[in-house]
């Protein structure tokens, strides 16, 4: 009875948040873009920005695409390093700076020539028999941050503070790896019209949910997870939850639920005005 009064509720949410709420996610960037190699880049971008408040984040993404202008996979194949590091000299997002930017998009230039897409290089850790896509991630990120990175950081191996590696977290490490999970939702996902589905090799059943501070605590309000904190293991429990209510599409509540949060429908702590009048007071536990 509970499951089913959940998906209720939750399939409503799904419903009402939908693309009119685009422009409130870093999502509305790769909207912009019609072709699969450009969504692939400008998705990379984005999500790797994709923390902090909302206007800060738009900023930041609309600086560098400013940069790459109008073909960004184009502007990618053919980087000028030194060139690229000039027009990003000032720019600065929280604690990373227009020298890790070049250095994600170096990468991504390397993933390219390598698998043919950045799509092709995740899928080199992917395997159909993993219960989900922890392992093609670890593979993913450890791939990254190994390619070449020294025309940016000056040095053959990485630095250990280079502010790049703060792209490429590995779920191996506890980390929820919010920002990856939600570059994947984008490129995987084709059940609607928010995400675009183009790396058809990968099961959108085995995706995990972006854990960000949004996603932990309403999930906890309506019984999603348990766990203190947000890491891996709680994303994965979030994930099982959902996926209970939909196997095949564990991930497609999650912009949904994320909006609760961003436009301040869901309060921290109870509020008679905002409570009443949210769409998931039914199951809600606050």
């Amino acid at each position: 009875m509970k499951e089913t009064a959940l998906k209720t509720q939750l399939d409503r949410l799904y419903k009402t948040f939908d693309l009119e709420f685009l422009s409130t996610d870093p999502l509305e960037f790769v909207h912009r873009y019609k072709t699969p190699e450009d969504r692939e880049i400008v998705g990379l971008v984005s999500s790797s920005l994709a923390y902090g408040k909302v206007a800060t984040i738009k900023k930041s993404i609309a600086a560098v695409m400013d940069v790459t202008g109008p073909h960004p996979a184009r502007f990618v194949k053919k980087l000028d390093v030194n060139k690229t590091l000039r027009a990003l000299s000032g720019f600065k997002h929280r604690f990373n700076d227009g020298k890790d930017i070049v250095a994600l998009l170096y990468i991504a230039r390397q993933m390219i020539g390598e698998a043919g897409t950045i799509g092709g290089f995740f899928m080199k850790g992917y395997s159909v028999g993993d219960r989900n896509i922890k392992g093609a991630l670890s593979v993913f990120s450890e791939g990254a941050l190994g390619l070449d990175t020294s025309p940016i950081y000056g040095t053959k191996a990485l630095p250990k503070n280079a502010g790049v590696r703060f792209f490429f977290p590995n779920p191996l490490d506890g980390s929820p790896c919010k920002r990856l999970n939600l570059y994947l939702r984008w490129m995987v996902r084709s059940a609607d019209s928010l995400d675009f589905g183009q790396w058809k090799g990968v099961d959108p059943a085995k995706l995990v949910i972006p854990l960000d501070t949004h996603i932990a605590r309403i999930s906890k309000n309506i019984g999603l997870t348990k766990r203190a904190s947000a890491d891996w293991k709680m994303a994965e429990e979030i994930t099982d939850a959902l996926a209970a209510l939909d196997p095949k599409d564990p991930v497609k509540y999650d912009f949904a639920l994320c909006r609760l949060g961003i436009l301040d429908k869901c309060p921290a702590r109870a509020d008679r005005d905002k409570c009443e009048a949210c769409l998931i007071r039914e199951i809600c536990v606050l």
